[in-house]
């Protein structure tokens, strides 16, 4: 996405990824290279912000990190999760007082949890360590649940999968919300993109339901990545036909 979005402005940047074993020296290089933007992935969205020089007001008030900016050496962390997850979800639904039930309070989880109070949603929050939501659930205003409340899915208008179950690499055969708990009517969006098709997807599909796959939040929130690196206007339909390719599925 961010690749075939510089080559369609040309614009001299290129993305990489890096396989971070030592945060606080991948900080440090950062500045030592120059290096423009990072990207900032699990579990490093919370640890990295100490290492920062300031953060952006909407950052500061999630208390999570995913991009970061490098003005001439002063490193600036922002949130465009909450951007992604929005969008994503306002292309198919309004938000404004509509019943969510949020899975998971970790950073994607607590912007997220932010990005739908914005909205005006009323959402509720469920999280396996349960102290963690409720201590979030009281920093948006949001109501708390424990983890049974997924059983009770059918009574929301919107479910949010903010966890890594239905990951690859992690819990591939695991859904968040149990089938009996889906129905048709509701909107339902898996934050996870590897693979698109996840087992929530899956069920979810088979419900009825309308389904927001995790490519749809992925290309939003990077999006927003793009115009904080460049100070340019993201090509986003260049951008989407990339990601189409990357992660083709017949939803896309």
């Amino acid at each position: 996405m961010h690749e075939s979005g510089y080559a369609s402005l040309g614009l001299p940047f290129t993305y990489f990824p890096f396989r971070v074993s030592n945060l606080d020296d991948a900080i440090r290089g950062m500045r030592g290279l120059g290096i423009r933007g990072f990207g900032v992935s699990h579990p490093f969205k919370q640890k990295v912000i100490n290492l920062l020089d300031a953060l952006d007001p909407v950052a500061a008030r999630i208390g999570a990190v995913n991009t970061i900016v490098n003005d001439d050496g002063r490193l600036v962390g922002h949130n465009t999760d909450w951007v992604g997850a929005v969008r994503a979800l306002e292309e198919v639904c309004g938000l404004d007082r509509a019943r969510v039930l949020l899975v998971g309070a970790g950073g994607a989880g607590r912007a997220i949890a932010f990005g739908l109070g914005e909205r005006g949603a009323l959402v509720t929050i469920a999280n396996r360590d349960e102290e963690r939501a409720r201590k979030l659930s009281e920093e948006t205003s949001a109501r708390f649940a424990s983890l049974e409340e997924t059983s009770r899915a059918s009574e929301y208008d919107v479910i949010v999968n903010a966890t890594t179950l239905g990951q690859a690499d992690v819990a591939p055969t695991l859904s968040a919300i149990p089938e009996k708990a889906l129905r048709r009517g509701q909107v339902v969006m898996d934050i996870v993109y590897k693979p698109v098709r996840t087992p929530l997807v899956e069920l979810a599909t088979n419900a009825g339901a309308t389904v927001v796959h995790g490519g749809r939040m992925l290309l939003h929130q990077a999006a927003a990545q793009f115009e904080l690196y460049t100070n340019r206007s993201a090509p986003l339909a260049v951008m989407d036909a990339a990601l189409r390719l990357a992660i083709p599925h017949p939803t896309l």
